[in-house]
């Protein structure tokens, strides 16, 4: 009989993952890449679902960066129905169930009923603060920092005004803790432009499972594994 993992002992409050390895799910079973990107999108439910069954906060998804405006179009146009798709189907249900959607990154670039829908599923989700997923989409760290700069520049702000303090709370992030814990699938460990200022004192995870088979179990183990690591923040511990 299987025995259901323990419930961690340390949550992080905020988890952010880069969801990788979907093309590649998709090549060893002989399907297109978009079946790869589907079936990555079905599993964003059992992890939110995991999260917040653990006590986690925040959830941080890199579900389309800045740079994959270059891969093939047909590919593009198949992730951007992809999110308009999740969006239709969860967003009722994640509002039952008290979970809070944020959208990080330009919205500029999206279509005019993409832009809606976003707009809509955030506003209605506002209130909910059971968990906050976040995801990020036509998100880049650099394009972040590079749009919070400016839009303090716009406001009137000088040299002074560019503080630690003031460009966080002009990021998309804002208002919401840095990621504890950053998660990556697919066995690689760049973080690929992903919550570059935000990450500068994360803890990482790394496993070889590609993103559509990413289980709830692997998410405690990462957890797990965070609960063990020991936090400086640049100072010491009594043991260092």
């Amino acid at each position: 009989m299987m025995v259901e993992p323990a419930a961690p002992a340390i949550v992080p409050q905020h988890i952010a993952i880069i969801m990788d390895g979907n093309g590649r799910w998709a090549r060893q079973r002989g399907l297109p890449r978009l079946a790869g990107h589907r079936a990555g999108t079905e599993n964003i439910r059992r992890i939110v679902t995991e999260c917040a069954t653990v006590g986690v906060r925040y959830l941080t998804l890199y579900a389309f960066s800045t740079e994959n405006w270059s891969r093939p179009s047909a590919e593009v146009q198949g992730l951007l129905a992809i999110l308009g798709e999740f969006i239709d189907r969860e967003t009722e249900s994640l509002h039952r169930e008290g979970v809070q959607l944020r959208h990080l990154g330009r919205l500029d670039d999206l279509s005019a009923p993409l832009r809606t829908k976003i707009h809509t599923a955030v506003s209605q989700t506002r209130e909910n603060v059971r968990l906050t997923l976040a995801v990020a989409f036509n998100y880049g760290g650099r394009a972040d920092i590079i749009d919070a700069a400016r839009a303090i520049v716009a406001a009137g702000g000088g040299v002074e005004a560019l503080t630690e303090q003031n460009i966080a709370a002009h990021l998309t992030t804002r208002g919401m803790p840095d990621p504890d814990l950053i998660v990556r699938t697919s066995g690689e460990w760049r973080l690929s432009n992903f919550l570059i200022w935000q990450a500068a004192y994360s803890e990482y995870w790394t496993t070889p499972t590609f993103w559509p088979d990413f289980t709830p179990d692997l998410l405690r183990q990462a957890i797990h594994a965070y609960g063990h690591r020991q936090r400086r923040f640049g100072g010491l511990t009594e043991e260092s």
